[in-house]
């Protein structure tokens, strides 16, 4: 079971040696969403639309499913829930937007929601990667 610091954060619960395989693995998924929102950043296409739909982000969902028991209860587990979660709710935020669109009206209301939630990608995947290179846990609320 994992041990938690005064902020309620998952502190390392076990030796760094024990996990450096996986934390390699949160470093390869971060780098993969950093490509893809930085490619959203580079060409015409949105953060957010290159974050959720772009290839590396996409493979890095699909390593982060594969990979998940093997940091189930340990303080990796919350870097692959945070990430999980950043995808879904871009590609939540995006079928908004794409629903908004429709409408003339919604069109204005669209555009904001996919800079928005670009803004956040780029936050969540900096801030994620920041605290996985400082060894820490991402807090995350009650699963």
């Amino acid at each position: 079971m994992a041990d938690f610091d005064k902020n309620g954060n998952i502190i390392r619960d076990e030796p760094a040696d024990d996990l450096g395989g996986s934390r390699s693995w949160c470093h390869i998924m971060y780098a993969l969403h950093g490509l893809s929102a930085l490619s959203g950043i580079l060409t015409s296409a949105s953060i957010a639309g290159a974050f959720v739909f772009g290839w590396p982000s996409i493979v890095a969902v699909i390593i982060n499913y594969v990979t998940r028991s093997n940091v189930r209860d340990t303080w990796l587990d919350t870097h692959w829930r945070w990430q999980l979660r950043t995808f879904w709710y871009a590609a939540l935020w995006l079928l908004i937007a794409g629903l908004l669109a429709f409408t003339l009206i919604g069109i204005p209301a669209a555009i904001l929601v996919i800079v928005i939630t670009g803004i956040w990608v780029l936050y969540r995947v900096i801030r994620g990667w920041l605290v996985l290179l400082d060894g820490r846990g991402m807090p995350m609320p009650a699963a």
